[in-house]
């Protein structure tokens, strides 16, 4: 039963990577997209902005509709959506039909990693989910900081054919493996739309809400601008900003590990002590930032702690709203793609109104009101017994 039930993880983590890598491996390689289809890089960003609009449009909703359906079924109906979309990727020369094949599987995007979260979660006993959806997350960090300079790569030394039918492959790969190794997985209790909703209801969720908003805000307003700050700022060669995000990226696949053993053992002291650990490191960021040497380790640091924060933002929604878990996953991802277009924007604004080095504003600023919600929400959970003691 164990192997079977690492076998599922494996195939999810590798079937996120296989989605986020299709979301974000674009960005790498824009001016070539540009090229290809004879349009401007500024036309060819739709295929990213387009992507993360549907996204955000359909985090709520898809999860929903599809929540009390057989969990392989989804699943393969997602990755063949995706595997179809891909496939017209590699071979159209219409940028408007590349464009729809990007946006139609963006809307199932929420459905198999809300889906992904969930059968980890339940392939496991309950004090081992924290550690089940962290190795799942290892796909989404993967997805987000691998997946664009292996596609970048594969663009550059072979076509960009060749780059977009990597995305195509990986998809082809669990595809195969879920109607091979995955078993049927019905929905034991189907829930009504109405009971999924009325978490709504609770003021625990938008508390829950509001502080992945805020926490996400905190590490992508900044994370936006992390290779123009290291250029601006820390005056860093472009080797060395590359080598850099890469160490970020590593970096954050160990905070995924690290943040199941944390969830595991004691959640609300792991979560109330985040923003005061990435306050720390933005104040050293911040104070270090013309220094190339300890900007490099301090951005390691960053990265692990980032990858932290992932987790504690799916379990602090899930957590909240346990009784819907599909709706939750849906809501958190909703969240989160909010928080870094928030954090983006007003890093932006930052930047142009008083300099690239006071990004890291946006980062602290966040973080001081993600600290209320936190204390906010774990204020009304907990027992009015033990407040009065």
């Amino acid at each position: 039963m164990a192997k079977g039930n690492n076998l599922l993880i494996l195939i999810l983590t590798i079937g996120v990577f296989g989605i986020i890598n299709t979301e974000m491996g674009v960005i790498g390689i824009l001016p070539s997209i540009a090229e290809h289809f004879h349009v401007s890089v500024s036309k060819a960003g739709l295929l990213v902005s387009f992507f993360a609009l549907a996204v955000a449009v359909s985090g709520p909703t898809m999860p929903l509709l599809f929540s009390g359906i057989n969990r392989k079924k989804v699943m393969l109906l997602v990755l063949g959506v995706f595997l179809l979309g891909n496939i017209v990727s590699i071979f159209t020369s219409s940028f408007t039909l590349a464009l729809i094949a990007r946006v139609v599987p963006a809307f199932f995007h929420p459905i198999y990693c809300s889906l992904a979260f969930t059968a980890a979660a339940a392939s496991v006993r309950k004090e081992e989910v924290p550690k089940a959806v962290s190795k799942v997350f290892i796909g989404v960090s993967a997805g987000m900081v691998v997946g664009v300079p292996i596609v970048s790569f594969i663009a550059s030394a072979v076509s960009i054919e060749m780059a977009m039918a990597f995305f195509a492959l990986v998809n082809a790969i669990v595809l195969i493996a879920t109607i091979l190794f995955v078993p049927s997985i019905p929905v034991k209790e189907r829930l009504s739309y109405g009971s999924q909703v009325r978490v709504l209801q609770k003021s625990m969720t938008w508390l829950s809400i509001a502080t992945v908003i805020l926490l996400n805000s905190a590490v992508f307003g900044v994370y936006s601008y992390l290779a123009e700050y290291l250029k601006s700022v820390t005056n860093m060669s472009a080797n060395s900003i590359s080598l850099t995000l890469v160490l970020f990226g590593g970096a954050n696949i160990i905070g995924n590990v690290i943040a199941g053993k944390l969830l595991t053992n004691n959640a609300n002291k792991s979560v109330l002590a985040f923003p005061f650990a990435l306050g720390i490191v933005y104040i050293i960021f911040f104070l270090a930032g013309q220094f190339t040497m300890p900007m490099a380790i301090i951005t390691v640091i960053w990265g692990i702690l980032a990858g932290i924060g992932g987790n504690i933002n799916q379990y602090w929604i899930i957590s909240a709203a346990s009784e819907a878990p599909d709706f939750a996953n849906g809501l958190f991802l909703t969240s989160a793609n909010l928080g870094t277009t928030l954090g983006s924007a007003v890093g932006g604004l930052f930047i142009s109104g008083m300099g690239t080095q006071y990004v890291v504003l946006v980062g602290i600023l966040s973080l001081i009101l993600s600290l209320m919600t936190i204390l906010l929400r774990i204020y009304m959970s907990t027992p009015k017994q033990q407040l009065s003691r």
